[in-house]
């Protein structure tokens, strides 16, 4: 035990600097070791010793910043202790880390990605009013017999298991009754006269660099946000009136919101129906009769919402499977209409009843989206399996009719092919192999060269409406289409692959905008997402 004691003290006499002046007696280990030499230290130990003690400045770690470390005079470190001059030097190197490692970036971008709260206004959730019940209490407490129950018989047949929310509404005209407005509430005047409005087509003919300026002028604010429907936004148009913003959108199970920006009637402007049962997948506006509206569902039925008449007409209806439809005439009377498995059939509304006038096979795997050409209107765009065929309504056969030109390069399944809106020059098709391509189809060769390739990002998963590049109608060259990068965007292209704007906003948008279209006659573009809001940005 003597020999330990007296290598201890040994050591400590080692350690202890020789001052005569001091007392001898107990120090601490870090007190008795000769300090480092730090970037702070304002001199030696021996220089540090000789000084008189100075009133030390007052530190607080959070207030220290970069700035206050680096360029904080020498004389304000005079006095401090090695072990606060040692802290000063980690604090120093700890701060130099995280800044090589951009960790102070990264938390900045973190905090512009954190969700913003959905916009409130639109369509409300209405509360059920939960019925008040009498307390329940055991036939044993109330000093009752139990009862003699016996089994119901059992069910003879076949079970047959349907949810009668999603069963299909039937043939004929129906009323159009506001689901979010009392019973008995009838249609503003104002949105008749708004549909009435006349329409001009306006064709925009600006160059690039004016095109990219006026997109720049168009803005979103906090009352362009609106719940439009009550679930994800299969699809949406624009009416073509220049007065007000009218806005239609179809939500996965079958209702059609109407939104009128800046109006005062239903819930901010907001009128809820429910024509269909399913998908709303394809609407637009009749260009002949705007107070006309088209919508076409999963659920086999096409109607036409009729303004004037407060009805929505029975136009075509099949069992099930209808996907999408294109104006064939320009008084829109003709339409045509695809459906899932592959068939085209050509429908004419001046005829009595709501069935079709031919039926066409065209691919006998799927079909998602047909476009007609506008001008040329006997030539129509078939988005296929892998390719996109273009027929003539002239030439069509039963089954295996012929096609006047192939669009192909295509390795996985097409979301959407349109023909350019003024001349029909191009074809604009958005594919799942993430590229979005544009065709020459001014020869009408047997197979249109390819333009131009995008590299895009298209997968949007389960839960989201699948991207769609759709064209501007007031620009021949160019098309929005919605974006899954963030933060939350919508990009405008030029057909030669150039980008000419790209529309964010971190407080009104902050989801993936996955239907998209432009306003015909205004600088407007909106944009809807998977809980039923609409984004617009106007100027």
């Amino acid at each position: 035990m003597a020999n330990k004691r007296s290598k201890r003290g040994a050591v400590a006499k080692d350690l202890t600097p020789e001052n005569p002046d001091e007392e001898t007696g107990r120090r601490s280990s870090r007190r008795a070791m000769t300090p480092k030499r730090l970037l702070y230290s304002p001199g030696t130990a021996a220089e540090t010793a000789e000084k008189k003690p100075s009133k030390r400045p007052k530190y607080k770690e959070e207030s220290e910043n970069d700035s206050d470390v680096e360029h904080r005079s020498q004389d304000a470190y005079d006095g401090l202790s090695a072990y606060e001059l040692e802290r000063l030097e980690n604090i120093r190197q700890n701060r130099e880390f995280l800044s090589s490692i951009n960790l102070f970036k990264a938390t900045e971008d973190l905090k512009q990605l954190t969700r913003a709260k959905p916009s409130q206004r639109g369509l409300r959730s209405q509360a059920a009013v939960k019925e008040l019940l009498p307390a329940r209490k055991s036939l044993r407490l109330q000093n009752k017999e139990a009862e003699v129950l016996t089994l119901p018989p059992e069910p003879t047949g076949a079970l047959v298991y349907e949810k009668q929310e999603h069963v299909k509404k039937p043939s004929g005209p129906l009323p159009m009754e506001p689901l979010n407005m009392e019973e008995g509430f009838r249609l503003p005047s104002q949105l008749l006269e708004l549909c009435s409005e006349d329409v001009k087509e306006r064709k925009m003919e600006l160059n690039l660099k004016e095109y990219a300026s006026a997109l720049k002028d168009m803005r979103i604010t906090e009352d362009k946000v609106v719940k439009v429907v009550k679930d994800r936004i299969f699809s949406a148009a624009f009416h073509p009136c220049s007065s007000s913003l009218l806005v239609a959108a179809g939500d996965k199970w079958g209702k059609v919101g109407l939104w009128n920006l800046g109006a005062d009637w239903g819930d901010d402007g907001v009128l809820l129906f429910e024509p269909h049962t399913r998908p709303v997948s394809c609407m637009a506006f009749s260009r002949a009769q705007p107070t006309q509206l088209l919508t076409l569902s999963y659920d086999g039925s096409l109607r036409c919402m009729d303004v004037e008449k407060a009805v929505f007409d029975d136009v075509y209806d099949i069992d099930d499977g209808l996907k999408t439809f294109s104006f064939m005439s320009h008084d829109c009377s003709t339409l045509l209409v695809g459906n899932w498995f592959g068939d085209v059939s050509i429908v004419d509304r001046r005829t009595p009843g709501n069935s079709h006038e031919s039926l066409y096979s065209v691919d006998p795997k799927t079909l998602r989206c047909v476009s007609v050409h506008p001008l040329q209107m006997q030539y129509f765009a078939v988005a296929e399996s892998r390719v996109v065929s273009i027929y003539d309504s002239r030439c069509l056969k039963k089954t295996k009719s012929p096609a006047v030109s192939q669009l192909s390069g295509h390795s996985l399944s097409i979301t959407s092919a349109y023909f350019s809106p003024c001349t029909g020059n191009r074809v604009l098709t958005s594919c799942m192999d993430n590229h979005i391509r544009i065709y020459d189809t001014s020869a009408m060769t047997s197979n249109s060269p390819l333009l131009t390739s995008i590299g895009h990002d298209m997968r949007t998963g389960r839960w989201l409406s699948k991207l769609s590049a759709v064209w501007d109608p007031k620009q021949e060259d160019c098309f929005v289409v919605g974006s899954m990068m963030r933060p939350r965007r919508v990009q405008v292209f030029h057909e030669r692959g150039q980008q000419l704007h790209t529309f964010k906003d971190d407080e009104n948008l902050s989801t993936v905008l996955s239907v998209t279209a432009f306003h015909p006659t205004r600088n407007a573009l909106l944009g809807g997402n998977a809980s039923g809001r609409l984004h617009v940005f106007s100027s």
